[in-house]
C-alpha cells in the first residue's frame, strides 16, 4: 500500500543530483502521487472484496496519509531547508489530530496537522511547513493544520474545549521526539488532569446543539458523521471516558465498568457498520460526503451485498440495519452520557430548581437519584416481571426520566417478557393504563421502543421497529411515525391543537372511545413490510393484538375497521372530487355512523400529521373538513339529500342573494348560460366571479380575449385562479401547461362550457414551497399565462429545460397505474393515474386527453413525494363514459405512452 523504504529511497535518489527546490518538491510530489493512487487503489480493491471491513480501512487511509505527511517532512527538512547545525529552537514536530491523530480516516477525511515548535515560530519552521503544506495540497488533501508551541497548546486547550478535545486525540507522526514527548506529559499533568465537569459539560452541550441542527436520528436521509445515533455520537462518548480514565480504546472500558461486554459488542458492531457506510459514500461521491441521501441509500446497500427480500427492496433492508444500529448508539450515548452528567455535572440541576420543585411521591420500589427514577433494589425489581411495565408508568405519572441504571437493567433483562406476561390481563391494564391516562404516552412509547420492551411486550410491533420506507413522503422510519401519530393525538386530546384542528378537537370530546383510538394508532401501520396490503394484513394483526390486550369484541371490530380503512378518508378527500354528490354518498356509505366517522378523521388528521414537518397543510385540512361536514350530515339527513338538483337549486339561490344589485335580465341570463355541473361543483364566490368575468368578456366582443382572475386564499394555503375564454378543444391541457410554466403545482381543477360557447376553468395552485402565490407575484404571473394561451410561448418546448428530476431523487422508481372507474360518479368516467411526479406531469396527460377528444370535467391532483395521483372526471366527446373494455384499453396505452415519453424527455 504504501512502502516507505522504497519512496523515501526514491527521494534520497533524486536529491543527489542536486536539482533546484522547486524541481526537486514538483518530482517528489509525482512519486507520492503515484504512490497515493497505488495506495488508494488498494484499499478501495481490499474494500470491495469486504464492504463491512471499515476497521482496516480507516487504519489504512491513516497509514497511507503519515506516509505522505513523513515523506513530504523529509524532503523539506532534509532537502529543500537543511539546517546543517540547529539551534535548540530550530525544531519542529509534526503531530496528527483530531481523528486522524485517533489513527481513523475516511477516504476523504480531512488530514489535520499540528505543527509543534518549541518556541515562537522560526523562519526556518514557517518555510518547511510551507513546503510540506503545497506538497500535501498538490496531492489533493485537504489539510486542516496549526502552528503553535507547547505553552500556546495548553493556553488555547483552557479556553476552547474543541481544541482540546483535538488534542486529546493527538498522535506523533515525525519530527522531533522529545518535543512531541514534552506535550504529551504537559497535556496530562496540565490539561487533563483537571476540568472533568466542564469538559463533559461542553460535550454535552455540544451533542445537544448538533442534534437540533441535523435533526432525529429517525429522519431519512440521515447524517452518518453528525447525525443523531451517528460516529459523532460514539466519538463523543469515547472522548468523555479517554478524558475521564485515560484510555486509548473503547474496549478498555469493559474492565473498568463503564460498558458491559454486550454493550461494548453493540458499540463495536455499530461504530463498525457506520464507518463502512460512511466510507462507501466517500469512494461513492469522490469527495466528503456524509448525507446518506435517497440515491446514495441504493448505491451503498448495493455495495454492502443487500438484495430484495419479500415485499422490500435492498435498500429498506439496509435502511432499516443503519436505524437500528443509529438507535444502539444513541442507547450507549444516552446512557453513558446521562449517567455522567448526574455524577460529575450536577444533575440535579440548579439550586433554586430544586427548592421551587416538589419532591414527588414515588411508588414503592423505587428511589430518586439525581432527579432521575432509579430502581432501590435491582434483585427484587426483576422478581416481579411486570415491574419492566410499570417503570415507565411509573415515570409518566412522576413526569420523571429514567435513570440510566434503570434503563440498563431493562435492556439486560428483556428475556423476562415472554408469552406468560403477554397474555397477563395485569400486563395488558399497565399497558393501555400509559396509552389513556398519563397525558404523554409518546414519551414512555419512544423510551419502550429504544430500550426493545415494546417489541418484546407486542412482538408484531417488532419487524416495524426503525423500518424505513424508501420515498420522499414519510420523514420518518414506520415505528417513529407510529409513535409520532401518538403523540398528535395526545395534543389534540389537550386542546393544543385547536387552533389548526378546530373540528378534530371538537369530535374527540364528543364521547368517542379513546382506547379504541389510541390502539388504532399504534397499529394503523403494523402491517407494513409484506407483499400483502399493509391495511389488510394489519387489520389481521390487529384483532389478535386487541384480543391479547382485553378489548371487548365491539373494541376489536373497531379497531380492525380503522386499521383497515385508515387511508379511506385521507385517499377520498385528496383523490376524489369532493363535490361530486356519489363521493360523499359512497364514503357516508363506508363509514356508516357518526361514531365511525369521528375515529377516523382524528385517526386519520394524526397520521398525516405524523408523516412528517411538512406534510399537513391548510389545503389538506379543507378537503378533510369539507367531506367529513358533508359526510355528517348526510349521515344525520340520510343520502338521498345529496342530489345534483339539490345542490344546483341552492348555488343559483346563493348566487341571486350575492348579485342582488345586478339588473334582473343580466343576472337571468348569467344563470341560464350553465349547465346543472357548473353549479355543483363551484362555491359561490367562484360562481360571483365567473360572472364578472363573463359578463367583461361578452363586452369586449373579442373571440381571442381571455379574462384571468388570481385570487390568494390564504386559509386553504392556495391560490385561486379562475380563467374565462371562447371555448375550443384541448383548453385544459392549455391551461396545465402554462400554469406548469410559471411554475404552479395544480392542486384541483374544474372545467365547465356555457350554452352560449365560453368556458370557465378554476385551477387552485400553489407555489413550489405548498404556500399560495405571493400578492406581489401575481400580475407577473397573470402575464406570462396571457402570452403561453395565446400561443407566445409554446409549453410543450419550453417546459423540457424545467421538467427534470433532481439526481437525488432519480432512484424512486414508481410504476404507472392506470385504473377505471364507472361507480364513483353517476355523470363521469373517473381515470386514476398513479405514476411518478415531475413538474409537466399534468400537462403531458392533459395533452394525452386532449389529442383523444376527451372532455376533462375536473382533475384532483394528491402528491406523496414522488408518487402522485392525478384524477380526471371525463367524458367521451359524445358525452358518454368509456364503459367498453377495448376503449379503455388505447386510453390506457395512450397515457401510458406519455407518461413514459414525459419521463424519458425529463432524463435527457
Amino acid at each position: 500500500m504504501f512502502d516507505a523504504g522504497d519512496i523515501f529511497a526514491r527521494i534520497d535518489a533524486l536529491a543527489a543530483d542536486k536539482p533546484e527546490p522547486a524541481r526537486l518538491q514538483s518530482e517528489v510530489v509525482a512519486i507520492l502521487r503515484e504512490a497515493t493512487t497505488r495506495g488508494r487503489d488498494a484499499i478501495a480493491a481490499a474494500f470491495a472484496e469486504d464492504p463491512f471491513a471499515a476497521r482496516p480501512l480507516t487504519r489504512s487511509y491513516a497509514y497511507l496519509t503519515d506516509g505522505l505527511v513523513a515523506a513530504a517532512f523529509h524532503t523539506a527538512t532534509r532537502y529543500i531547508h537543511p539546517l546543517p547545525n540547529p539551534t535548540s529552537s530550530e525544531r519542529i514536530a509534526a503531530v496528527a489530530v483530531g481523528g486522524y491523530g485517533r489513527g481513523e480516516m475516511a477516504p476523504f477525511s480531512d488530514v489535520d496537522l499540528l505543527f509543534l515548535t518549541p518556541y515562537k515560530i522560526t523562519a526556518w519552521a514557517e518555510s518547511v511547513i510551507e513546503t510540506m503544506l503545497y506538497m500535501l495540497w498538490d496531492l489533493k488533501l485537504k489539510v486542516g493544520h496549526a502552528s503553535r508551541t507547547i505553552k500556546d497548546c495548553l493556553r488555547l486547550g483552557r479556553e476552547d474545549f474543541t481544541i482540546r478535545t483535538t488534542f486529546l486525540e493527538h498522535r506523533f507522526l515525525t519530527g522531533d521526539v522529545p518535543l512531541a514527548e514534552e506535550l504529551d506529559e504537559r497535556l496530562r499533568a496540565d490539561l487533563f488532569s483537571s476540568g472533568n465537569r466542564d469538559f463533559i459539560e461542553a460535550k454535552l452541550d455540544e451533542r445537544e446543539r448538533r442534534h437540533k441542527r441535523q435533526g432525529a436520528r429517525y429522519m431519512v436521509e440521515p447524517n452518518v458523521k453528525e447525525g443523531k445515533g451517528g460516529l459523532r455520537d460514539l466519538q463523543s462518548l469515547f472522548w468523555i471516558a479517554k478524558y475521564l480514565h485515560n484510555v486509548d480504546n473503547a474496549a478498555e472500558l469493559v474492565p473498568l465498568g463503564v460498558f458491559r461486554p454486550e454493550e461494548f459488542e453493540s458499540f463495536a458492531d455499530a461504530e463498525s457498520f457506520l464507518w463502512a457506510v460512511r466510507s462507501h459514500l466517500h469512494l461513492l461521491a469522490g469527495r466528503p460526503n456524509e448525507r446518506l441521501t435517497f440515491d446514495m441509500q441504493v448505491e451503498v446497500a448495493q455495495r454492502l451485498g443487500y438484495t430484495d427480500k419479500a415485499g422490500r427492496r435492498a435498500v429498506e433492508v439496509f435502511m432499516q440495519d443503519y436505524f437500528r444500529h443509529a438507535t444502539r448508539v444513541g442507547d450507549l450515548t444516552r446512557i453513558f452520557l446521562t449517567k455522567l452528567e448526574a455524577t460529575h455535572a450536577g444533575g440535579s440541576g440548579p439550586l433554586i430548581d430544586r427548592l421551587l420543585r416538589r419532591k414527588p411521591r414515588l411508588s414503592p420500589g423505587y428511589v430518586l437519584q439525581h432527579n432521575r427514577l432509579a430502581i432501590e433494589d435491582p434483585k427484587t425489581f426483576l422478581a416481579d416481571k411486570l415491574n419492566l411495565l410499570r417503570l415507565f408508568e411509573e415515570g409518566l405519572r412522576t413526569d420523571l426520566l429514567i435513570h440510566p441504571d434503570a434503563m440498563r437493567l431493562v435492556a439486560a433483562n428483556l428475556h423476562l417478557i415472554d408469552d406468560e406476561m403477554r397474555n397477563d390481563d395485569e400486563a395488558a391494564q399497565l399497558f393501555i393504563g400509559m396509552l389513556l391516562n398519563h397525558g404523554n404516552p409518546e414519551r414512555a412509547l419512544r423510551r419502550m421502543n429504544e430500550l426493545g420492551v415494546l417489541a418484546a411486550f407486542m412482538p408484531e410491533f417488532e419487524p416495524i421497529v426503525a423500518m424505513m420506507q424508501f420515498n420522499m413522503y414519510h420523514a420518518y422510519t414506520v415505528d417513529e411515525h407510529t409513535i409520532q401519530c401518538i403523540g398528535q393525538l395526545a395534543r389534540l386530546e389537550r386542546g393544543a391543537l385547536e387552533a389548526d384542528l378546530p373540528v378534530s378537537t371538537r369530535a374527540i370530546h364528543n364521547g368517542v372511545n379513546r382506547k379504541v383510538l389510541y390502539i388504532a394508532l399504534l397499529l394503523h401501520d403494523i402491517g407494513k413490510g409484506r407483499p400483502e396490503d399493509h391495511s389488510i394484513l394489519g387489520a389481521e394483526i390487529a384483532h389478535v393484538v386487541c384480543r391479547r390486550l382485553g378489548l371487548t369484541l365491539d373494541e376489536c371490530d373497531a379497531v380492525e375497521w380503522l386499521v383497515r380503512n385508515h387511508l379511506l378518508m385521507s385517499d377520498m378527500a385528496q383523490k376524489r372530487d369532493i363535490a361530486d354528490p356519489r363521493t360523499v354518498a359512497d364514503f357516508a356509505g363506508a363509514v356508516e355512523t357518526r361514531k365511525r366517522l369521528d375515529l377516523l378523521l382524528i385517526l386519520t388528521v394524526c397520521d398525516i400529521r405524523g408523516v412528517g414537518p411538512d406534510i399537513w397543510n391548510n389545503w389538506k385540512a379543507s378537503l378533510i373538513r369539507a367531506l367529513y361536514r358533508q359526510t355528517a350530515r348526510a349521515l344525520e339527513t340520510g343520502t338521498d339529500q345529496l342530489t345534483r338538483e339539490t345542490r344546483e337549486t341552492e348555488a343559483i339561490a346563493n348566487l341571486r342573494n350575492a348579485l342582488r344589485d345586478w339588473p334582473a335580465r343580466q343576472l337571468e341570463s348569467e344563470i341560464a348560460r350553465h349547465y346543472p355541473p357548473y353549479w355543483q361543483g363551484l362555491h359561490i364566490t367562484a360562481h360571483m366571479v365567473f360572472a364578472r368575468l363573463l359578463r367583461d368578456l361578452v363586452a369586449t366582443g373579442d373571440p381571442a380575449e381571455i379574462c384571468i382572475d388570481l385570487h390568494p386564499e390564504e386559509d386553504m394555503d392556495v391560490t385561486r385562479a379562475c380563467f374565462a375564454m371562447v371555448d375550443h378543444p384541448g383548453i385544459f391541457a392549455r391551461l396545465a401547461g402554462a400554469l406548469a410554466l410559471v411554475g404552479a403545482n395544480i392542486c384541483d381543477a374544474r372545467t365547465y362550457t356555457t350554452k352560449d360557447g365560453y368556458v370557465t376553468a378554476t385551477f387552485w395552485i400553489q407555489d413550489h414551497d405548498g404556500n399560495p402565490f405571493e400578492v406581489s407575484r401575481l400580475p407577473r404571473l397573470t402575464q406570462m399565462i396571457h402570452r403561453t394561451l395565446k400561443g407566445e410561448v409554446v409549453a410543450r418546448e419550453a417546459l423540457k429545460s424545467r421538467d427534470k428530476i433532481k439526481p437525488r431523487e432519480q432512484a424512486f422508481k414508481v410504476p404507472t397505474r392506470v385504473i377505471f372507474d364507472n361507480d364513483g360518479s353517476d355523470i363521469y368516467t373517473i381515470i386514476e393515474v398513479d405514476t411518478r411526479d415531475r413538474p409537466g406531469l399534468l400537462y403531458d396527460l392533459a395533452r394525452a386527453m386532449a389529442e383523444a377528444n376527451i372532455y376533462v370535467a375536473s382533475a384532483v391532483v394528491a402528491t406523496y413525494g414522488e408518487q402522485a395521483v392525478d384524477t380526471f372526471y371525463v367524458k367521451d366527446m359524445f358525452g358518454l363514459k368509456f364503459q367498453t373494455p377495448s376503449k379503455q384499453k388505447r386510453l390506457e396505452e395512450r397515457l401510458i405512452k406519455a407518461v413514459a415519453d414525459g419521463a424519458e424527455r425529463a432524463a435527457r
